[in-house]
């Protein structure tokens, strides 16, 4: 399973040929996170033309599965927040969670932002708007 992060969606509604090309290249399960969602929402309420946008949102959102936090979730975000913790590293708690949800999952991160991610132990990232 690939899962989307908020900068990826963003790239697919901003129509980067590129990214959307791998997207429809992958053959695993293409999936997004309630966090993501709740994110592409926002950016839509706070643009120029919230109506629209919201309604790209909606379009986009129907076209792939939108996974939520589970117990085995939730259990891999409070031990991966304390290890950050004990490390003295942050993380703001949106990626942790879309992190946490990935580990319990079995899924790759696909985002353009590693560095946030670099620091949980044992995530599996892509980058498909800068791939190496």
């Amino acid at each position: 399973m690939k899962l989307l992060d908020t900068d990826v969606c963003i790239e697919i509604l901003r129509g980067n040929e590129s990214v959307i090309q791998h997207r429809e290249q992958t053959l695993a399960t293409v999936a997004t996170t309630w966090i993501t969602a709740a994110e592409l929402y926002f950016g839509a309420a706070n643009s120029s033309a919230p109506q629209a946008n919201r309604s790209l949102v909606d379009d986009f959102l129907a076209t792939l599965p939108v996974l939520g936090l589970d117990r085995p979730a939730t259990r891999r975000f409070g031990e991966l927040k304390t290890l950050l913790r004990q490390r003295g590293e942050g993380l703001a708690d949106a990626d942790l969670l879309i992190a946490s949800i990935a580990l319990a999952r079995g899924a790759v991160v696909i985002t353009g932002n590693r560095r946030h991610y670099e620091r949980v132990p044992n995530v599996e990232l892509e980058d498909w708007i800068r791939p190496d």
